[in-house]
């Protein structure tokens, strides 16, 4: 009995003490508040209770810590993370709530101090907090940073997290972790091998280069590792890797290739109508380009709060301002110079250099940013070495759409019917009762509004200014001639065609050359083929 009082007696100590821990244990703003008072050697003890109290939201406080850019304000203690600007005022953003204050002067607020046992405590705190977060991103960015700093501490961690984790791609990269860890680390030859076979199917840089390390001579020209049968495994599994890289590296030059092409088709659509149609050599094209790109200007400035949707507003608007623009210009001065070429190349160039500079009078000379919708940002990443950005794969779905919706313009609607017609034999077409000059306009509109679509989806890809255009006038008649006047089937392969082509040679030769080679085949390739790919046939012909 005596036994069990004292047991209970005990325990009530046990609770009681623990309650007046409790009590006395300082809150999270007192935590962070001593941060701006303490001593450097007090500093290592408030890190481990901010860890325990406020866990993932402490991590902007941790991250800016081991930054060097954790300040207090002077006159409230106010934790924040200040940034340096051109100016030479700072500029602050709360740690815990992440509002922005505002810019400050430098004499207004104060560095916390921090050390080098400090940053290595830091740096292992954030990896704790990282690794287990519940945010899937973060943990395997957690994961990349250990795989690439690999020491004992972070494989305790991540031997730890791999029982808990249940995403499998996190689980795979974690294990690809441990595998390089015991092909550096660890004594055992069998051990080595066998890290050895699991790392062959990954392709991380970090791995291809350990597994290289291991092949490399030193400067007696004697191997390095000196195991015969690692060198031997280490060479097939390079072998491996490298035939992986370079599969996934062709497959990104082919989408950079039909992403280009995707530009080029945009580009030269426009062109091929008016150029097929109406034998027009539309000099002013890229122009119709430019303007297209400056109304998504114009549209974001009048929707600053709704970007996702920018993008919706300014492709029928594109759509209709460079077509309405183009109706002018048929309407104003291409009518008047039926069956002169040379007077219409002459007159769409100063046309060209008219809309330049009025968009300089408007917009200034400098070039203007427009904004990619969130949905636009980012990549798809399919391994460590190949991924596809958003952007690029959107606009080559879009140019296909675009592409694919005029051809059933031009096969089901009278506008397309009346447009054959004419490009087929005008004289005759306005025999039979078809309005030629009202086809004329509203082919040129067309064109014209497709360039503006074209310029919406350049606008994504580079800075908007009044000499966009220029940089795609020329691809765009060497596309509409490699693949048949006229001709919009010959268009799309001619634009992929030229793409794929461009982008293959220029690791080799480099923009410039590649550029002049892809010229140069299509001059030789037209003095074989005057028609290009697709000619036309029939009256068409003519």
């Amino acid at each position: 009995m005596r036994r069990l009082y004292l047991t209970l007696f005990n325990v009530m100590l046990l609770l009681i003490s623990s309650h007046l821990f409790a009590a006395n244990e300082p809150s999270l703003d007192g935590l962070t508040h001593q941060l701006t008072t303490a001593k450097l050697k007090q500093v290592p003890h408030i890190i481990e209770q901010l860890e325990t109290q406020g866990g993932e939201r402490m991590l902007p406080l941790f991250s800016a810590m081991l930054a060097g850019e954790l300040y207090y304000r002077k006159d409230d203690s106010r934790l924040v993370h200040a940034k340096k600007m051109e100016s030479g005022n700072f500029s602050l953003v709360d740690v815990i709530t992440a509002e922005t204050i505002g810019d400050v002067k430098k004499k207004t607020i104060k560095k916390v101090r921090v050390n080098n046992r400090l940053r290595t405590q830091l740096r292992s705190v954030i990896s704790r907090l990282t690794l287990f977060s519940s945010d899937r991103d973060t943990r395997e960015a957690a994961i990349k940073n250990m795989l690439n700093a690999l020491n004992e501490g972070n494989i305790v961690l991540l031997s730890k997290a791999k029982a808990d984790e249940e995403d499998q791609d996190l689980l795979v990269l974690i294990d690809t972790a441990l595998s390089l860890n015991d092909l550096l680390n660890n004594a055992e030859i069998e051990v080595r091998l066998a890290a050895l076979d699991d790392l062959s199917n990954s392709l991380e840089p970090i791995v291809k280069s350990s597994v290289e390390a291991l092949l490399e001579k030193d400067d007696d020209g004697n191997f390095i590792e000196s195991d015969v049968v690692l060198r031997n495994k280490a060479a097939v599994v390079a072998e491996k890797i490298e035939g992986k890289v370079g599969f996934y590296s062709f497959l990104e030059k082919l989408f950079f290739g039909l992403s280009l092409g995707s530009v080029l088709l945009l580009a030269a659509t426009g062109l091929a109508i008016t150029f097929g149609v109406m034998g027009v050599i539309n000099m002013a094209h890229g122009e119709l380009i430019m303007i297209g790109a400056y109304t998504t200007y114009v549209v974001q400035l009048l929707m600053p709060n709704a970007i996702e949707y920018s993008l919706l507003v300014a492709v029928p608007a594109a759509f209709l301002v460079a077509g309405f623009v183009g109706v002018l210009i048929e309407r104003g001065v291409i009518r008047f110079l039926h069956g002169r070429p040379l007077e219409t190349l002459l007159a769409t160039f100063g046309i060209s250099l008219i809309l330049q500079q009025m968009v300089r009078s408007v917009f200034s000379p400098l070039n203007r940013q427009v904004e990619t919708p969130q949905w636009m940002s980012g990549s798809l990443e399919f391994n460590a070495i190949f991924s596809i950005t958003y952007n690029r794969l959107y606009i080559l779905v879009f140019a296909l759409l675009v592409f694919f919706a005029l051809q059933l313009i031009l096969k089901r609607t009278s506008l397309g019917l009346n447009v054959r017609a004419v490009s087929q034999n005008r004289n005759m077409a306005k025999a039979m009762g078809i309005r030629t000059e009202w086809v004329d306009a509203m082919t040129f509109g067309l064109g014209s509004g497709i360039a503006g679509i074209a310029g919406v989806a350049l606008s994504q890809l580079t800075n908007v200014g009044p000499n966009l255009g220029q940089s795609y006038i020329i691809d765009s008649f060497m596309v509409v001639v490699f693949g048949g006047v006229g001709h919009l089937w010959g268009t799309l392969v001619a634009g992929f065609t030229l793409g794929i082509t461009n982008k293959f040679l220029e690791p080799v030769t480099g923009a410039v050359l590649a550029n002049i080679i892809v010229l140069v085949f299509i001059i030789l390739f037209i003095q074989k083929r005057p028609r290009g790919l697709f000619p036309q046939k029939g009256r068409a012909a003519e």
